[in-house]
């Protein structure tokens, strides 16, 4: 885990991504979506360094996908420190954010509050 990349704008974890080796952030300079974001865009716009912040419902973007909405609404309700301690214990744990492509554990849930508790936890309550 490389925790001074912490979390995207939108929720996704920099931290642990390794899909963009020469990424380093949103706000990096070498963030290679940067141009196109939608969710980086608006929270710009709004003076926002990341979507968490903000106190509108959002699914713009990347925000329609679980993964990513429900980072976001973790780091409002416990804040991003806490939210980079449970993802640091989770992969630690054998919790992959990645296992083929941009696809991991994370991402085997329809249900953000179920989503949420897995993070918290590290442990799945259904199935």
């Amino acid at each position: 885990m490389r925790r001074e990349l912490g979390i995207a704008r939108c929720g996704l974890a920099c931290c642990l991504c390794s899909e963009s080796e020469g990424c380093d952030g949103c706000d990096s300079g070498s963030c290679p979506d940067a141009a196109t974001c939608e969710v980086r865009a608006c929270s710009a716009a709004k003076g926002l360094s990341h979507c968490y912040e903000c106190a509108e419902p959002c699914r713009r973007g990347i925000l329609a996908k679980i993964k990513p909405r429900a980072f976001t609404e973790f780091a409002r309700r416990f804040g991003e420190g806490r939210l980079l301690d449970c993802l640091a214990r989770n992969e630690a744990a054998g919790v992959s954010y990645h296992r083929e492509g941009v696809v991991g554990d994370y991402d085997d849930f329809d249900d953000l509050e179920e989503l949420i508790a897995f993070i918290e936890t590290g442990r799945k309550t259904k199935g």
